[in-house]
């Protein structure tokens, strides 16, 4: 059966059985359990992981690996397992994104990913050493564009 979200930041959205994520465990600060990825674009870098059940509750995700070359997921095995994740398994990694007026001041959670793998989802805590809660997320792009406004000063 076909989900509607009349959505507050979307408009009406028709959500596909298969398109729903189940997160068991939650998302830290939300009551809903279950979301839909929502693209503006078909090839977006930033997603929305909206609620199903709150029309208002949409939160910008992306891909990690898209502005960290070198970022790692580390989950020990009891986490794994507890998740059903297993090393065959395909899971797709998101980062929730806080956004801002400046683009140096975006910032990715690199520390609690969602990790979506069978249509559920999981915010886990990543245990690769030095994965911050606010990575820069046009870090680069930020140091080179103040290099080149001392550059032009």
């Amino acid at each position: 059966m076909t989900h509607t979200i009349d959505s507050t930041r979307f408009g009406r959205i028709e959500v596909a059985p298969d398109s729903v994520l189940d997160f068991p465990h939650g998302l830290v600060g939300f009551d809903s359990r279950r979301f839909t990825l929502v693209a503006r674009e078909e090839d977006a870098t930033f997603l929305w992981l909206h609620s199903l059940d709150d029309p208002s509750l949409a939160v910008p995700v992306t891909d990690p690996r898209q502005f960290f070359a070198d970022f790692e997921l580390v989950l020990d095995d009891e986490e794994r397992e507890r998740l059903g994740l297993s090393d065959g398994n395909e899971t797709a990694v998101y980062v929730t994104v806080r956004a801002s007026d400046q683009l140096e001041d975006f910032t990715a959670n690199l520390r609690a990913p969602i990790v979506i793998d069978d249509g559920r989802g999981h915010q886990v805590i990543n245990q690769a050493s030095g994965a911050p809660l606010r990575a820069a997320l046009f870090g680069e792009l930020a140091t080179a564009a103040a290099g080149g406004a001392n550059r032009a000063a």
